[in-house]
């Protein structure tokens, strides 16, 4: 080969590998990495949560998920450390209680213009109620993948094993009141088992009370959230009952107790049917789930949610609100109703429940869960909520011990929080 055709050879060699390079080097500027914290570590959520990302990454190539799971208990404090430190995600699971806060304060991404503009979306299915904690001013800034409604699963074994009869049984009479729940719970505690779990509640998280409280129409705050109603006669009434129940009837386990249901060592749980992969697949006991208990006020149902936003900060968060959109299509909010009930009308029926849902019965789906979602209400949130949680908590430590004065708790509470609920 000449020295002509050998400069000509390297010269065309030389382009192909810039070529080559600057290819591979686009290709890597493109590559989109995105980040959301979530707090599940259930192996059964997250790997729907992979598996509907792995769809998304066929349709965008160059973008993939990966899931962060924060502990329950630490969740929030987790990921707000996470966002003042400068490391926020690019999407987050945000609690009802919180719900508030993300979206007052600005930092969260418009979803509005990006859900309406996807094909097939269809936002206009989701009921107003169902957003309205999550919106702004008209605009949507998480989308409420998640309403579910709290239930009671129970232990039929344990229950009838101490003669008492099982809640289908009190619901068929028309018993189902939660004084006879609580004497059943009792009947199963005095055998050294669990009585009533209030899942995720251990003596901190009191707003899940609200599940048993609002059976006597009683709230933490004024529906306009700027009245402290802790010290006013419902709340007391509510209160005085789960504070017999613990220290008296023995129904409930007391302050640094733990006991599991899902293992067999309760009669009962409060919980939401996102907990359900969580009962024995096989020599397990026999379980039922059944609406809350009607209380002195009436029947009543209480909601949880959880919403997906877009944090502002996201370098990437105009593909990170596509991916919610994708998230949270029809298609794929059908498969997530399996632990998070979705609010699209064209969802709530127990045909499309059953699907994803196979362990639970239609009537299971129609009394608990698209009836819950029909009438009931969402747990209570309020804007600066982390702050009010703490100062509630550590003033409901005077009412769990057995001689508790819970009237005089309950004013001394309304007095601390007061300001923060006029901000």
């Amino acid at each position: 080969m000449s020295n002509r055709l050998r400069m000509k050879y390297a010269a065309i060699m030389g382009s192909a590998v810039l070529s080559l390079g600057l290819a591979s080097s686009a290709m890597a500027q493109d590559a989109v990495k995105l980040r959301m914290t979530i707090w599940s570590a259930n192996e059964a959520h997250l790997k729907l949560f992979n598996d509907i990302a792995t769809g998304f990454n066929k349709a965008h190539p160059n973008a993939t998920v990966t899931f962060e799971s924060l502990p329950f208990e630490t969740y929030t404090t987790a990921l707000t450390t996470q966002i003042a430190g400068g490391n926020a995600p690019d999407m987050a699971w945000i609690f009802e209680t919180t719900a508030y806060d993300f979206v007052n304060s600005g930092a969260l991404y418009p979803l509005t213009e990006k859900l309406t503009a996807t094909e097939g979306y269809n936002l206009a299915e989701v009921s107003p109620g169902a957003v309205e904690r999550w919106s702004k001013g008209g605009t949507l800034y998480a989308y409420p993948f998640s309403t579910s409604p709290f239930g009671m699963f129970v232990n039929n074994d344990l229950i009838k094993k101490v003669g008492a009869k099982t809640p289908a049984e009190l619901i068929s009479a028309g018993q189902w009141t939660w004084d006879n729940a609580i004497a059943t719970a009792s009947a199963v505690g005095q055998t050294g088992k669990g009585g009533l779990i209030v899942r995720d509640f251990n003596y901190q998280a009191w707003q899940n009370l609200a599940s048993i409280w609002t059976g006597w129409g009683a709230s933490p705050w004024s529906e306009d959230g700027k009245t402290c109603t802790l010290g006013e006669k419902p709340m007391t009434d509510a209160l005085t009952f789960i504070h017999d129940a613990v220290f008296t009837k023995k129904a409930m386990p007391g302050p640094g107790e733990n006991v599991d249901f899902f293992a067999g060592d309760a009669a009962m749980t409060i919980t939401q049917i996102s907990r359900a992969s969580l009962l024995p697949k096989q020599n397990g006991f026999a379980w039922d789930l059944v609406p809350l208990p009607k209380g002195p006020a009436g029947e009543y149902a209480l909601i949880g949610q959880a919403g997906i936003g877009v944090m502002q900060s996201s370098k990437n968060a105009e593909t990170a609100a596509e991916f919610v959109a994708y998230m949270t299509n029809p298609e794929n909010s059908a498969k997530l109703a399996q632990f998070f009930p979705s609010a699209r009308k064209s969802l709530l029926n127990a045909e499309v429940l059953k699907k994803t849902n196979p362990l639970l019965s239609t009537e299971q789906l129609d009394k608990v869960v698209i009836s819950g979602i029909a009438t009931g209400k969402v747990i209570p949130g309020h804007t600066g909520f982390a702050q009010i949680q703490q100062v509630v908590r550590a003033g409901l430590d005077n009412i769990w011990t057995p001689n508790a004065d819970i009237p005089a708790s309950m004013q001394s509470i309304c007095g601390q929080i007061g300001p923060f609920l006029q901000r």
